[in-house]
């Protein structure tokens, strides 16, 4: 779940305007090692906010993005981190890592 936390986490940062606007997205969906989520984002004046589910066990999470730092809770547990920098280096399955 981390691993989803902060690949939502680096998608936001990299597309989040500089200004933020206070405009929400429509929902989004994908799946990611089998399990389906479905968020919304909401820029503000100084940060993002990520609201999102696991379709597939039902676990809720809330996140706050201001700059490279997120935090929140995800499935009721307290997470922060840093978002990684993009990687341009080749993964285990002969992709790209961004």
């Amino acid at each position: 779940m981390l691993k989803f936390i902060a690949a939502v986490a680096t998608v936001v940062v990299a597309t989040a305007a500089p200004a933020f606007a206070d405009v929400a997205t429509d929902a989004r969906t994908f799946t990611r090692d089998g399990q389906t989520f479905t968020y919304t984002k909401v820029a503000k004046d100084d940060h993002v906010d990520i609201d999102g589910r696991n379709l597939t066990s039902g676990a809720t999470f809330h996140l706050v993005v201001r700059g490279k730092r997120v935090a929140g809770i995800s499935n009721g547990v307290p997470v922060s981190f840093t978002v990684p920098p993009k990687s341009t280096t080749a993964d285990a399955n002969g992709g790209t890592a961004n």
